[in-house]
């Protein structure tokens, strides 16, 4: 793709919009369509674009491997954290009220956590199969 400078020009374009999109996603889930997973998915696709035009080697000078590991397991730490801690103040499991002293501000505080647990596992999920599936076919 180094040939090709519209598209190197256009992914540096359009990549920041990707990344700003998938917040949006993500903050827009607990009012509408989305959350965790399509966010994540979306972030993931940033940097997958970013590899596909610039190449692996140089993506992963930006996001070493050893991130998108951490990210998955930092995700499920706060997904299953989130619920513990409704645990330890009388609740069930991902029983959001417990977690504020308004069950509103509660259920927030909860679908926020658990949120950003799963858009940090699948995004740290989708990168590392990526990566493991482009470091084998040689997409550089």
């Amino acid at each position: 793709m180094s040939h090709n400078i519209i598209l190197r020009i256009a992914t540096k374009v359009v990549v920041p919009f990707i990344l700003i999109f998938a917040l949006y996603v993500q903050f827009h889930g607990d009012y509408g369509p989305g959350g965790g997973f399509q966010a994540g998915v979306i972030l993931a696709a940033g940097f997958v674009l970013y590899a596909l035009v610039y190449g692996l080697e140089n993506v992963k000078r930006v996001l070493p491997p050893s991130i998108p590991f951490a990210c998955m397991a930092i995700g499920v730490l706060l997904y299953s954290g989130t619920g513990v801690v409704a645990i330890l103040n009388g609740a069930t499991f991902l029983d959001y009220d417990v977690l504020a002293s308004d069950a509103i501000h509660g259920q927030h505080r909860g679908i926020l956590w658990v949120e950003l647990g799963v858009i940090t596992t699948v995004f740290g999920t989708m990168v590392s199969i990526f990566y493991a599936v482009a470091g084998r076919r040689g997409v550089e």
